[in-house]
């Protein structure tokens, strides 16, 4: 039976797309399926999919779920899957040719599951640039420098995880994330309460790409306010209002202080401004975390025709 399942979401991205497959296709580790999910209503990537299965050194299974929204896509895919193990790569990512290995050396070592390793980042504009420094440092994970237990999870990009123990029935992930996205952190937040454990693969890292349109410093705000809101929103979910109230303590002094300060750095356009306003809109975050903000699915469509609220 083949052990690991890489499955590839992707959403009208289909250069991206292309080379986050063709990363997977020359990993060391070999014991692995791929399974790929076009979640476009037109299907922009099926020709992509099409081509590439015929030159997949391992076997390759594809699906268009046209509905749009993260969750469809991630459950379309898990409806193909039956390995013990799933590891997860997004479409704008490229792992290196160790990355597999890696991961699940990693879990084994520390019995681990589920493991996460480091994102690196390339993005348009040079190092002395302000703002691409900020978009970067927001996509960028980073974490121990040697594999590690740990405590707190990560995005579902460049993840490997045990199936059976997070992933049940044919819809795993909550349809309501379908827009908003965080329907890793449901996954992860509810594997953290049952008290699974969290593992870290120092060396298996993956490249994001950054397209130009998610360089701009608006969206790059609305990213950090919504990255904010998780723990707040996780917490009033679950009903647990200690966790609640200091998360809205911590998001409080924190939209104070880095507010405070990047309202300084803008006057004196410091390189640190965007950063610190970065900081401040996660704050704000926690505070409002019922406000949704809409980046997938429908609302993506909606937004290239100018109707995105």
């Amino acid at each position: 039976m083949t052990r690991v399942t890489v499955v590839i979401p992707t959403f009208r991205r289909p250069a991206s797309f292309e080379r986050a497959l063709r990363s997977i296709f020359s990993q060391t580790f070999t014991d692995f399926e791929i399974v790929a999910i076009d979640n476009s209503p037109e299907g922009s990537a099926l020709e992509v999919c099409a081509r590439l299965a015929a030159e997949a050194p391992r076997p390759m299974r594809f699906a268009h779920e046209s509905r749009p929204g993260v969750a469809y896509a991630r459950n379309a895919a898990m409806r193909l899957v039956n390995t013990p193990l799933v590891a997860f790569l997004d479409d704008d990512e490229e792992a290196q040719p160790d990355w597999l290995e890696k991961l699940c050396a990693a879990r084994a070592a520390m019995d681990a599951h589920v493991v996460w390793g480091p994102v690196r980042v390339k993005a348009p504009g040079s190092e002395d640039d302000a703002r691409a420094t900020f978009v970067r440092q927001l996509f960028e994970r980073a974490g121990p420098s040697q594999d590690a237990r740990i405590k707190d999870f990560h995005g579902i990009g460049n993840a490997l995880m045990v199936r059976q123990d997070l992933l049940f029935g044919d819809e795993p992930f909550p349809l309501a994330s379908n827009e908003v996205g965080g329907e890793d952190d449901f996954i992860f937040a509810s594997a953290q309460a049952r008290g699974l454990r969290f593992a870290w693969a120092s060396q298996a890292w993956v490249w994001e790409h950054v397209e130009e349109s998610r360089m701009s410093v608006s969206y790059a705000l609305a990213k950090a306010f919504a990255f904010g809101q998780g723990p707040s929103s996780l917490a009033a979910r679950d009903r647990n209002w200690p966790a609640l109230a200091r998360h809205l303590i911590i998001g409080s002094g924190q939209a104070t202080v880095y507010g405070v300060a990047s309202l300084c750095a803008v006057l004196f356009q410091t390189r640190q401004r965007y950063v610190l306003m970065g900081h401040a809109a996660r704050g704000l975050g926690k505070l409002i975390w019922w406000r949704e903000l809409r980046f997938y699915g429908q609302a993506a469509i909606d937004e290239k025709c100018g109707t995105l609220s």
